[in-house]
């Protein structure tokens, strides 16, 4: 009987490690997360008087792709990006990797490589949150790409302040490297009290050829976030465009969020682009949204709104349109 007990007792022990062993090995599989990545923006918009000509249906973009979690940190992220080009017809769409990346977090720390989204206006971006109806001003100014190969690292020292750094391509994410420049840039981001940020942005995009400029762009944001309003304000000021001496612009943007309950909100955004010796003179002025926004379930928003683009040269006429946004996400 003793030694029945006995045998009982070293076949349990050896189970021990073994059950263990399985269990850990359990958590690690259950700790790999995947996730499909779909979203659609389309809309219909019409003119008004002068831009009585200007209507129709758009498929503004299609972002396709898969995200996936691994153990100890890290991510795997790619995204096809489906949208219009200049370098094609007007009813054609290109796809394009627009990221590929692997992300990295331990600690206070964050790192990312490959084809990563910038750090240059992803905070205005997000606070925005509406790039369906509008992107944010750097973007739609063309200031700096959204994603381009890089490399980036964040490290958040306490609740109220984190640090970053990238570099980067320089070319954006429909490009490759095809010049030897890069770009280097640093931000500072600060919450001193709940729902307030402010944040400092600076970079410097290398020149590569003889008789070009490098480009210095820089750019100050405060946002406060409510859970009935949101309202910022961003002021971006952008040296040498497309690396010409002397081509300097500047801008600023406003923009206000009310919630009307937790599927229905209004919002309106304003935005002034200037040129230094009015060397752009016919992109500058000023441009205004308002509009509403309805949540249809998890997954669809609709966003009627309406719109005006004031040009700052004289003998331009103001263009007003009116606009239907939709947006699909998964």
């Amino acid at each position: 009987m003793i030694n029945r007990w006995i045998i009982a007792g070293v076949i349990g022990c050896m189970a021990l490690p073994v059950s263990a062993s399985k269990k850990g090995e359990k958590e690690k599989e259950d700790s790999k997360k995947g996730q499909a990545i779909i979203t659609i923006f389309s809309d219909f918009h019409t003119g008004f008087g002068t831009a009585n000509d200007d209507r129709g249906f758009d498929l503004d973009r299609a972002y396709i792709g898969y995200q996936y979690s691994l153990p100890h940190g890290l991510q795997l992220k790619a995204v096809m990006d489906f949208g219009q080009s200049k370098e094609v017809g007007d009813y054609q769409r290109i796809g394009y990797v627009k990221n590929a990346l692997v992300t990295w977090k331990h600690g206070n720390w964050t790192l990312n490589g490959g084809l990563i989204s910038t750090t240059q206006f992803k905070t205005q971006e997000d606070f925005w949150g509406k790039r369906y109806i509008m992107k944010s001003f750097q973007d739609e100014y063309k200031f700096g790409s959204s994603a381009d190969l890089a490399v980036s690292a964040a490290y958040r020292f306490n609740k109220y302040v984190s640090a970053d750094v990238i570099l980067a391509n320089g070319e954006g994410y429909k490009k490759v490297q095809v010049k030897d420049g890069l770009q280097y840039g640093a931000g500072v981001s600060v919450t001193p009290v709940k729902g307030l940020i402010l944040r400092a942005y600076g970079s410097f995009n290398e020149a590569s050829e003889d008789g070009q400029k490098g480009i210095t762009n820089l750019a100050a944001f405060a946002g406060y976030k409510h859970e009935r309003f949101s309202v910022a304000a961003e002021y971006n000021y952008q040296t040498n465009a497309s690396y010409t001496d002397g081509q300097d612009q500047s801008g600023v943007s406003a923009y206000a969020t009310i919630k009307c309950n937790k599927n229905i909100g209004v919002f309106g955004r304003w935005d002034y682009l200037t040129s230094k010796n009015d060397w752009n003179l016919s992109d500058d002025g000023m441009a205004g949204v308002v509009g509403a926004e309805f949540k249809l379930g998890k997954y669809i928003k609709l966003a009627p709104n309406f719109r005006v683009w004031s040009p700052k040269q004289a003998d331009l006429p103001n263009r007003f349109y009116g606009y239907l946004n939709a947006s699909f996400s998964l």
